[in-house]
Parts: C-alpha cells; sequence; structure tokens
C-alpha cells in the first residue's frame, strides 16, 4: 500500500527537495564566485608587495654595484695617470727618457 500525502521518489529524500529553486542556486554561485574574486584579490595584493620588495633590493643593489664601479673608474684613473706611470718606471724599473744620439731612425 502507498501512503498518501507523501512523495516517494528519490528527489523527496533529498534534504532540500521541493525547497531549493533556480535563485537559491543562482545566490549560491554568485557569493562562491564572489569569495573568489576576493581570494584572487588578497593574492594578487600579496604577489604585488613581495615584488616590489624584492623590486627595491634589486634597485639597492644596483645602488651599491653603480658606487662601487665609480670608485674602481677612480682608482682606475689614478693608478694610469701618466705622471704615475713615468714615475715608476723611473724609479722602480730604472727607465729613462733615450738620449737624442740614442735614438736611431730607421727608414723602410
Amino acid at each position: 500500500m502507498v501512503a498518501q500525502g507523501r512523495n516517494t521518489s528519490p528527489k523527496a529524500n533529498w534534504p532540500f527537495a521541493g525547497r531549493l529553486r533556480w535563485r537559491h542556486v543562482i545566490l549560491l554561485v554568485l557569493i562562491l564566485m564572489t569569495l573568489a574574486s576576493a581570494l584572487a584579490s588578497i593574492v594578487s595584493t600579496h604577489q604585488t608587495r613581495v615584488q616590489y620588495a624584492r623590486f627595491q633590493d634589486l634597485e639597492k643593489q644596483r645602488d651599491s654595484l653603480q658606487t662601487a664601479w665609480g670608485r674602481l673608474l677612480l682608482e682606475e684613473s689614478t693608478w694610469s695617470a701618466p705622471g704615475r706611470v713615468e714615475t715608476i718606471a723611473t724609479q722602480r724599473l730604472d727607465m729613462h727618457v733615450p738620449d737624442v744620439n740614442d735614438v736611431e731612425v730607421i727608414r723602410p
């Protein structure tokens, strides 16, 4: 015998049977999409901050390298100054400018 007033279909056993409407489904989907959008915004903001911190570190490194490069250029110009080279050649290597009589011109 079939009980009257009770729906015996498989959907009748589902907890939201008859109460779940399309607008509820759409509302649930919209809520989930809003949450996903909020999480994506949070992740994007975090990645932006991490990349900006890395960018600042790289700028500091660039500045220190430029400072070191400037010091090296100054040191190079100091070491290669013509007066210094001539002084070292005279004192350490015992070199001197040749006398006019010591110079021979060879013509091809």
